[in-house]
Order: structure tokens, then sequence, then C-alpha cells
């Protein structure tokens, strides 16, 4: 009975880590990517990452952006010379720590949300197709649960 079980525990890992390490999320990315260029907007799941924090709350600080992405300060400055270049976003020295900007939206790139979320809410559709609400909550709770162990995991470090 044993071996039963540990087989059956090793054909879920077989399932389940590549999903929890990024099978499901390198899917949806290229369908992003796909919904993006279909609404003409070249831009990428990162930087849309940024400009949604951005839609919501625009001018902040780039280590907010940072925390609230899970992005380090290397890839936050990368992405946001990206969106700079592209003229998506701006930034200005912060009046109260010379160190730190805050990113604001240009007007294209506030333009652009409606066309983005757009494309964004096409990849979720089809992501979820067949997935009831039930469905849904135990994923969120089950994913939840799985991120805040790691969380606190690499706090304990």
């Amino acid at each position: 009975m044993e071996n039963e079980e540990a087989l059956d525990l090793n054909q879920d890992l077989d399932l389940i880590f590549p999903i929890i390490n990024g099978k499901v999320s390198m899917a949806i990315n290229r369908m992003m990517y796909r919904n993006f260029r279909k609404e003409n907007l070249d831009i990428t799941p990162e930087q849309w990452t940024v400009l949604a924090f951005l839609w919501r709350e625009d001018g902040v600080t780039q280590q907010t952006l940072c925390n609230s992405t899970f992005k380090d300060k290397p890839s936050m400055t990368r992405l946001i010379d990206n969106l700079a270049k592209q003229n998506l976003v701006y930034r200005n020295a912060s009046t109260s720590d010379r160190r730190s900007n805050i990113i604001f939206l240009t007007e294209q790139g506030k333009l652009i949300k409606e066309r983005a979320n757009k494309a964004v809410l096409e990849t979720m559709d089809s992501a979820l197709a067949g997935i009831d609400i039930e469905g849904l909550k135990q994923v969120r709770t089950l994913l939840a649960a799985v991120f805040g162990n790691i969380s606190l995991a690499l706090e304990d470090r």
C-alpha cells in the first residue's frame, strides 16, 4: 500500500511541479504576447504588470513597483527603461529623496489601458474556460497557500 501511495505522490509531483514551476505561466505569457499583438500593442506580459499597477496607482517609486511585481531592482530598471523608450512611462526624481525615482504614465501609457486589458481578459477567458467559480476559488486558495509557504521559507534563509 505504501508503494502505491508513493507512486501516486510521484505521479502527482510529475503533474503539479511543472504547473507550479512555470509551465502554465509560460503558456499564458505566450498567449498574452499574441493577444497584445492582435491589439497592435508592442508590450510584454512583464511590462503589462508594471503598467497595470500604474493604471491603479500612478506616480509611485521604483521600489514600490519592485515590491508589487516581485521583480528585483535591475529587472525593474530594465522594464522601466524599455517602457520609457516606448513613451509609455517617465521618471521624475523624488522631491523627498534624490536617490528615488517616481514613475508616471505618459498620455500614451494611459491610452493603451483599454486595449491591453482587453488582450489580458481574452487570455484569461481562454485559460479559464470550463472552470467554474468553485474551481477558481480552490485554485486561488491552493496557489495562495503555495506562495505563502514559499515566501515564509525564503524569509527563514
